[in-house]
């Protein structure tokens, strides 16, 4: 595969070229979807069991006129982690951006996780060399 300058190019399951840049490190613009897409199919190619529940596209609108996408949930769905990865264990997956901050109820189910002695992980794209560790 060919080299960009001096920056290993490396592609993901999904596809997805990706810029190590350093370790760990991969490119810094790379979406919240992307990310998701690209661990799910990560998790396949290793063996996993995954779940992820895609919002939907509700009738609202927000003040800029765009469409509201929501999750259909009961109880205490709010805020529950993008993938649920099972295997030998199982394993509570938020991916982020760069960027993205965790919401008040994600912060809320991962303190809950954890509590039990759950594995919960956010992942970012600077994090892919530990997001293959961990699916390994």
């Amino acid at each position: 595969m060919p080299k960009k300058s001096a920056k290993a190019l490396t592609r993901t399951p999904t596809g997805l070229d990706i810029v190590l840049e350093g370790p760990g490190a991969i490119n810094s613009l790379m979406s919240e979807r992307a990310l998701l897409r690209a661990i799910i199919d990560l998790a396949h190619m290793y063996g996993w069991r995954v779940a992820h529940f895609r919002p939907g596209m509700s009738s609202r609108v927000d003040e800029l006129g765009r469409p509201v996408w929501v999750t259909p949930v009961q109880a205490d769905g709010r805020g529950f982690p993008d993938l649920v990865c099972v295997r030998d264990r199982v394993l509570f997956i938020e991916a982020k951006s760069e960027a993205g901050e965790l919401a008040s109820a994600q912060r809320d189910w991962r303190d809950a996780i954890a509590a039990a002695g759950g594995e919960h992980y956010v992942f970012r794209p600077s994090d892919w060399l530990q997001i293959e560790g961990v699916l390994r």
